[in-house]
C-alpha cells in the first residue's frame, strides 16, 4: 500500500474521531486510499486486505465495517435481506444490483423521482429510503 493511500485512510478515520489502529488504517486505506468511492462486502475487503499482506480476520473486517458505519463514514446497503454491501458514498443515492455478478454500483440519482412516501406509523419517522434496482442480462 502506498504512503498516499495510508495518509488518506488515516485522515478519514481521524476526521470521524476513530482511533487509527493498524488494522483500521489498512482497511480504510483500501476503501478510500485512491479517493474513489467503493461498494464492498466484508468478504471482498477481507480478500483485498489479505492480498495487501495485512493479516486480518473476517470477523475483524465485519466489526470494523460496522464501526465505520456507526461513525458515519459508510452506509450499509442490504440486498435480499441477507447480502450486505458497504458504501463509502454517504449522500442519498440509488443503486444498481447486478444479479449475474453480484456487484452493487451507483445508479444515476437524477433519473429517479420518488413522488410520495406512505405516512409512517404513529410515533415513528422515516429515516432513510434505500432504492436498489436489480438488473440481469436481457
Amino acid at each position: 500500500m502506498n504512503a498516499k493511500a495510508i495518509t488518506r485512510g488515516t485522515a478519514w478515520l481521524s476526521d470521524a474521531g476513530l482511533r487509527p489502529t493498524r488494522q483500521r488504517v489498512c482497511l480504510a486505506s483500501l476503501l478510500v486510499g485512491d479517493g474513489e468511492n467503493r461498494h464492498v462486502t466484508a468478504e471482498s475487503l477481507h480478500t483485498a486486505a489479505s492480498s495487501a499482506g495485512e493479516p486480518v480476520s473476517l470477523a475483524t473486517v465485519y466489526n470494523t465495517l460496522r464501526a465505520f458505519c456507526a461513525a458515519g463514514l459508510m452506509q450499509e446497503v442490504t440486498v435480499d435481506g441477507s447480502k450486505s454491501y458497504f458504501d463509502t458514498r454517504m449522500d442519498d443515492h440509488p443503486h444498481f444490483y447486478w444479479e449475474d455478478t453480484g456487484r452493487l454500483t451507483d445508479a444515476p440519482a437524477d433519473a429517479l423521482e420518488i413522488c410520495a412516501l406512505p405516512t409512517p406509523p404513529e410515533g415513528t419517522e422515516i429515516v432513510k429510503v434505500d432504492v436498489v434496482i436489480r438488473l440481469r442480462p436481457a
